[in-house]
C-alpha cells in the first residue's frame, strides 16, 4: 500500500508541475514584462519624447504600485471566492487592454495615469498565482513548485530584454516610434493568454480531469489534512491574518527584497545606458538589451539550485537571510566597479541573491495560514512588499537627480536588504524557540 501511495504521489506532483506550472509561469512572464516594459522604453526614446527627469521616470514606474496595493487584498479575496480560473483570466485580459494603451501615451500626466491604471488592473495577480499553486500541492512539495514558477521572473529579462530591444528597433512600424511598438508588442500576448486561461485552468484538484481518480483523491486528502493542522485553524477569516505579528514581520522582509528587485529592474537598463558616459563604451539598442539580460541568466540557475536545496533540507531562515545579506553588500558595490564587465558581474551577484531568496520566502506563509486567512495573509505580505515597488523607483530617481549619480540610492537598497536579512533570521530563531517549547510540553505530558 505504501508503494502505491508513493507512486500516486509522484505522478500527481509531476502532473501538476508539467500541466500548471509552465502555463501559470507564462502568465507571470507576461505580467512581469508588462509592468517593467517602461524600464526599456525610458532610455530608448520615451524619456526624451515625453521630457522626463529621473524623478518623473521613477514616479511613473512606481505609481503602478499605488493602484496595485489599493486593490490587492480585495482582489485576492475575490479569487478565493470566485475561483482562480475566472479571476486570473479576468485580471490578465484587463491589464493587457490597459498595457496596449501605452502605445499612444503623449504626456507625462497620461503616463502617470496609465501606470496607475495598470497597477489597478494587475492587482491580485501575483499573490493569486502564489495562492493558486499553493492550493495544488502539499507543503513538502511547495518550495519546488514555487521555484519552478518563479523561474519565469528572471527569464522574463533574459528573454524579454532582447525581444523588447528588437521591438524598439522596429522603429517606424505602423508609423510609431520604436518604444511605442515595444509597448504594443508586449501587451497583446496578455489578452490572448488571458482568454486561453479561462478554458485551461482548473480551480482545484477535484476538478482536474487530467488527474486520475487516485491522484485526485490523494491530493484532496493530503491538502485537507494539512489545512486542519495549521496554526490559524480556529479563525479562518481574513482578520486573523491581518492581526498576525509574524505576517507583518514577513511583510517587512519582503519589502526589502522587493525594493532591491525593482530598483534593479527599473534602473538597470538606464545604468547600462550610462556606460558610454561613464566608461566610454558604446553599445546599440540590441546590445544593451543583451547586457541587461546577462545578470538574470545566472540568477535563474541560482534560483533553481538554491530552491532545490531548500526542498531537500526543508526551508530554513538562512535560505532567505543569506541571499538577502549577499544582496545588501553587492548592490552598492556594483557602482564602484571600474569597468562595465565588473559592474555587470556585481549586479549579477545581486540578481542571484534576490532571486534565490524570493521563491523560498513564499513557501513560509503557507505553513501557518489557510483558507481566507491564507488569501488575506499572502495578499497583505505582497501589498506591504509592493509598497517598495513604488518607493524603489521614485526614491532612486529622486536621489539620483539630487546627487547626480546612482551610488547613494544603491546604498539605500543595500540597507533595506540588510534589514530583511536581520528580520528573517529573527523569525527563524523565534520559530525554533516555539518548536522547542512545544516539544518540551509534549514530553512533559
Amino acid at each position: 500500500m505504501e508503494t502505491t501511495a508513493s507512486a500516486v504521489e509522484r505522478s500527481a506532483i509531476r502532473k501538476v508541475a508539467m500541466r500548471l506550472v509552465p502555463f501559470v509561469g507564462l502568465m507571470f512572464f507576461i505580467n512581469f514584462l508588462d509592468r517593467t516594459a517602461i524600464s526599456f522604453a525610458g532610455p530608448n526614446g520615451m524619456s526624451k519624447d515625453l521630457a522626463l527627469t529621473a524623478a518623473q521616470f521613477g514616479f511613473a514606474a512606481g505609481v503602478f504600485f499605488i493602484g496595485y496595493v489599493l486593490l490587492e487584498i480585495p482582489s485576492n479575496l475575490a479569487l478565493h471566492k470566485y475561483g482562480a480560473r475566472r479571476w486570473l483570466a479576468r485580471i490578465m485580459v484587463t491589464w493587457g487592454v490597459v498595457a496596449l494603451l501605452f502605445t499612444w501615451v503623449s504626456s507625462v500626466e497620461g503616463l502617470y495615469a496609465l501606470r496607475f491604471l495598470l497597477g489597478v488592473a494587475e492587482a491580485g495577480f501575483f499573490p493569486g498565482a502564489i495562492l493558486y499553486l499553493s492550493l495544488w500541492v502539499p507543503a513538502r512539495h511547495r518550495s519546488h513548485i514555487l521555484a519552478l514558477f518563479y523561474l519565469a521572473q528572471p527569464l522574463t529579462i533574459v528573454i524579454g530584454a532582447p525581444v523588447a530591444a528588437l521591438l524598439i528597433e522596429a522603429h517606424g512600424l505602423f508609423g510609431l516610434e520604436g518604444w511605442r511598438v515595444m509597448f504594443a508588442g508586449v501587451a497583446l500576448p496578455a489578452i490572448v493568454v488571458g482568454v486561453i486561461a479561462w478554458f485551461y485552468l482548473a480551480d482545484k484538484p477535484a476538478e482536474a480531469k487530467w488527474l486520475t481518480e487516485a491522484e485526485r483523491k490523494w491530493l484532496t486528502a493530503e491538502l485537507a489534512a494539512e489545512r486542519s493542522g495549521k496554526q490559524v485553524q480556529h479563525t479562518q477569516h481574513a482578520g486573523a491574518a491581518l492581526k498576525n505579528g509574524r505576517v507583518w514581520m514577513l511583510s517587512l522582509v519582503y519589502f526589502g527584497l522587493i525594493y532591491g528587485l525593482y530598483a534593479l529592474a527599473f534602473f538597470l537598463p538606464t545604468i547600462i545606458g550610462g556606460f558610454e558616459a561613464q566608461f566610454g563604451a558604446k553599445f546599440n539598442v540590441f546590445q544593451k538589451g543583451l547586457i541587461t539580460a546577462i545578470p538574470y541568466a545566472p540568477a535563474a540557475v541560482a534560483l533553481f539550485l538554491w530552491s532545490r536545496d531548500a526542498t531537500r533540507r526543508g526551508v530554513r531562515s538562512w535560505h532567505v537571510g543569506l541571499p538577502a545579506l549577499l544582496g545588501a553588500i553587492s548592490i552598492p558595490a556594483a557602482l564602484y566597479m571600474q569597468t562595465p564587465a565588473a559592474t555587470v558581474l556585481a549586479i549579477t551577484v545581486t540578481a542571484c541573491a534576490i532571486f534565490s531568496a524570493l521563491p523560498t520566502f513564499w513557501s513560509i506563509p503557507a505553513r501557518f495560514l489557510s483558507g481566507a486567512a491564507a488569501a488575506a495573509g499572502i495578499a497583505l505580505i505582497n501589498t506591504v512588499g509592493n509598497a517598495a515597488g513604488f518607493m524603489a523607483p521614485f526614491v532612486t530617481g529622486a536621489i539620483k537627480d539630487a546627487t547626480g549619480s546612482y551610488q547613494a540610492p544603491m546604498f539605500v537598497v543595500g540597507a533595506l536588504m540588510l534589514v530583511s536579512a536581520v528580520v528573517i533570521f529573527a523569525i527563524g530563531a523565534g520559530a525554533r524557540e516555539e518548536a522547542a517549547e512545544l516539544q518540551g510540553r509534549v514530553v512533559a505530558e
